[in-house]
C-alpha cells in the first residue's frame, strides 16, 4: 500500500516528495522515481484519487477534461461559438452542446443565444491532443451570465479561493452578501450591490496576492469585517 507524504492543496517545491508507491499516479507538475513521486515545479498540490499533479503558481490556465469555467464569447460561426477561457487557444460551444432548442442553422441568427462579449458558465468536455477544447453549457449551473463583474486570479490559485470544502468562499459570499462563481480557470463572476462588489473582489485580489501564507483565511475575514 502506497503513502502519502503531502496533502491536497498543500504548495510543493521541485524535489519534495509527494507519494510512494506505484499505486499513486504522477501528472502535471509531477513524476515518478523508481517508487516515488516528486514535485517537478513550484505549486498547489491537486490529488484526485491516486493522480497527483503539481499546478503551477503562475502562468496561463491549462484547460482540463470536466472543469467548470468561466468565458467569454469572441466570434460566432455557422454552426458554434468561440469561447476565450483563457487557455492557450479558444474553445469551442458547438450548437448542439450550447442549446437545447431544435435550430435552424440556414435561418437562426446565433446572436440570439450567445452574443460577442456575452460571458458563460460552461464545462470542459473534451481536450484534443490538438489542443482542441470542446465546451457544453447543459447541465446544472451552466448558463449565461447576466449582470455582476468580472475579476481573475491565478487558476492555480482557485482552490484556495474556495477553501476546505467550500469555507473561504462561502465566508466571502456572506460577508460581502453577493453571488460568487468561480471557474477553475481563474475567471471570477461577482454579482451584488456595487459596493458589495467592490469588497467582494478586494478579497479575491488578497488571496491571489496571498494564497502561500498562512492566516489567510482570518485575515479575509478581519478585512470583510471592517467593511473595506
Amino acid at each position: 500500500m502506497g503513502k502519502l507524504h503531502t496533502e491536497h492543496r498543500k504548495i510543493a517545491v521541485p524535489g519534495d516528495l509527494l507519494a510512494e508507491g506505484m499505486d499513486f499516479v504522477p501528472s502535471m507538475g509531477s513524476y515518478r522515481d523508481d517508487e516515488k513521486v516528486f514535485a517537478s515545479t513550484v505549486g498547489i498540490v491537486d490529488i484526485r484519487g491516486r493522480v497527483i499533479k503539481v499546478i503551477p503558481l503562475n502562468g496561463r490556465y491549462m484547460p482540463m477534461k470536466n472543469d467548470v469555467v468561466i468565458g467569454k464569447i469572441k466570434d460566432i460561426a455557422y454552426n458554434h461559438w468561440s469561447v476565450d477561457i483563457g487557455g492557450p487557444t479558444d474553445a469551442n460551444l458547438s450548437v448542439s452542446e450550447g442549446v437545447s432548442d431544435y435550430v435552424d442553422l440556414a435561418r437562426t441568427d446565433l446572436s440570439r443565444y450567445y452574443n460577442f462579449d456575452d460571458y458563460i458558465v460552461a464545462k470542459i468536455l473534451r481536450v484534443g491532443s490538438d489542443g482542441f477544447v470542446q465546451l457544453t453549457t447543459k447541465g446544472p449551473g451552466l448558463k449565461k451570465l447576466r449582470g455582476g463583474k468580472l475579476t481573475e486570479m491565478v487558476s492555480s490559485k482557485v482552490p484556495r479561493a474556495i477553501g476546505k470544502s467550500g469555507s473561504m468562499i462561502t465566508m466571502i459570499k456572506d460577508m460581502t452578501n453577493t453571488e460568487i462563481i468561480i471557474g477553475e480557470n481563474g475567471w471570477i463572476w461577482i454579482n451584488g450591490k456595487p459596493e458589495d462588489e467592490l469588497r467582494a473582489t478586494l478579497a479575491i485580489t488578497k488571496i491571489n496576492e496571498e494564497s502561500h501564507t498562512a492566516g489567510l483565511t482570518k485575515r479575509i475575514e478581519e478585512m470583510l469585517k471592517k467593511g473595506v
